[in-house]
C-alpha cells in the first residue's frame, strides 16, 4: 500500500518569513521522519507530500496514493485544518484522521462546546466575544479565562488570560480580538486538576486508552511557551486511578459526539466542585514520539510509539474498508 504523508513543516514556513508564533502548531522534520519510519516498519511504501500547496501541485501532476497520513494543521482561517481532507475527499483518496467537518468544528472552541454540551458533557459557563461591546453582556462569575476561539498549541495564552475584573477582561479581549482577528471565548475559570486523555478508534469501537495529569509551574496557564518547553515548566504525571473513569467517560462522550476517528486527545479540567469539565478536543493530535502529549501519555501506559501508530492505522484501514 502506498501512503502519502501530508504535513506542515515548521522550517518550510520559517524560511519564508513566518514567525515562531505563526508556526507554533507546525511539525519538525523529526516528527515526519518518525511517522515515516513507523509506517515503513509496518510494510507500507511511503512518500512525503508536504503541505496543501505541495499536495495541490502533486495532484495536478497526476500523483495518487492508496491512503494519505495527514497531520497538516493549515495556515489561514478557521477552516485551515480542513483544507487537505476536503481536497482529498474530492479526489476520493482515503486518509487517516478526521474529515473536514470534524476538524473545522473542533478548531472552533465555541461550536465544540455547543455540540458536546448538547450531548450531556459538562462544560464551564462561557460566552463568545466577537466585538468589544459584547463584554458588557458578560455576567459570568469571576475569575474568568479567555482565549482565541480558533487557535491551538496554547497560542494567545499567557498568565494575563486569567481574568479577575471587568477592566482586565476589556484589556485582554481587546488584545486578542486585534491580534488574532477572530472572536474570543471567555469561560468561568476551572480551578481544579487538568488531564489530557488519549482516544483511539471510531464510533462505538473508540477506546479511551489512558491519560496524564498536567501540572504547570506556579499554576500558570498551559501556554505555547510551556508546551514547547514542558521539561522546564510542566510536570506530566500518569493519571491517578481515582480520576480515570470520569476522565475517560467525558473523553469518549466528546469523541463520539463530534464524530472523531482514528485517534486524538480530549482535555478536561475539574471545576470548583471537582466535576470534570470539557476544555478542548484535538482530533489532529501531535505525533512527535518524545515531545507530543498523545505519544507521551501512551508511553506511560506501555504503548510505545510504533504500537500507537499501528493502532491508528488499523482503525483507518478498517474504517475505509481497505485491504493491506
Amino acid at each position: 500500500m502506498r501512503i502519502g504523508l501530508t504535513y506542515d513543516l515548521r522550517s518550510w514556513y520559517l524560511d519564508r518569513g513566518y514567525s515562531m508564533e505563526d508556526t507554533a502548531e507546525f511539525d519538525k522534520q523529526e516528527t515526519v521522519d518518525s511517522i515515516d519510519m513507523a509506517l515503513r516498519n509496518m510494510g507500507f511504501q511511503t512518500e512525503p507530500v508536504g503541505n496543501c500547496f505541495q499536495l495541490i501541485d502533486a495532484l495536478a501532476a497526476g500523483e495518487r496514493w492508496d491512503m494519505v497520513f495527514n497531520i497538516a494543521e493549515g495556515l489561514y482561517g478557521d477552516g485551515r485544518e480542513s483544507v487537505i481532507p476536503a481536497i482529498l475527499d474530492q479526489y476520493k483518496i482515503p486518509y487517516v484522521f478526521s474529515g473536514p467537518v470534524v476538524l473545522g468544528i473542533s478548531l472552533n472552541k465555541h461550536l465544540t462546546r455547543l455540540i458536546v454540551s448538547a450531548a450531556g458533557v459538562p462544560v464551564s459557563p462561557g460566552m463568545l466575544i466577537t466585538e468589544p461591546k459584547d463584554i458588557e453582556k458578560c455576567d459570568l462569575q469571576y475569575p474568568l479565562f479567555i482565549k482565541p476561539v480558533s487557535e491551538g498549541t496554547g497560542k494567545g495564552i499567557t498568565e494575563k488570560n486569567l481574568i479577575n475584573s471587568k477592566s482586565q477582561l476589556r484589556e485582554r479581549a481587546g488584545y486578542l480580538l486585534t491580534r488574532f482577528c477572530q472572536p474570543a471565548l471567555v469561560e468561568e475559570y476551572l480551578p481544579g486538576r487538568e488531564f489530557t486523555v488519549g482516544v483511539i478508534g471510531s464510533g462505538d469501537e473508540a477506546v479511551a486508552i489512558g491519560g496524564m495529569e498536567i501540572e504547570c509551574k506556579d499554576n500558570l496557564p498551559y501556554s505555547v511557551e510551556f508546551k514547547e518547553n514542558y521539561q522546564i515548566f510542566c510536570k506530566y504525571i500518569p493519571m491517578a486511578a481515582e480520576f480515570a473513569e470520569e476522565c475517560k467517560t467525558v473523553a469518549l462522550k466528546v469523541w463520539k459526539a463530534l464524530g472523531g476517528v482514528d485517534a486524538g486527545r480530549v482535555d478536561v479540567k475539574a471545576d470548583r466542585n471537582g466535576r470534570m469539565c470539557f476544555m478542548e478536543v484535538n482530533p489532529l493530535a501531535g505525533l512527535h514520539p518524545v515531545h507530543s502529549d498523545l505519544p507521551i501519555l501512551s508511553n506511560m501506559i506501555g504503548i510505545k510509539f510504533q504500537a500507537l501508530m499501528e493502532m491508528i492505522m488499523k482503525s483507518a484501514i478498517k474504517r475505509h474498508h481497505l485491504t493491506v
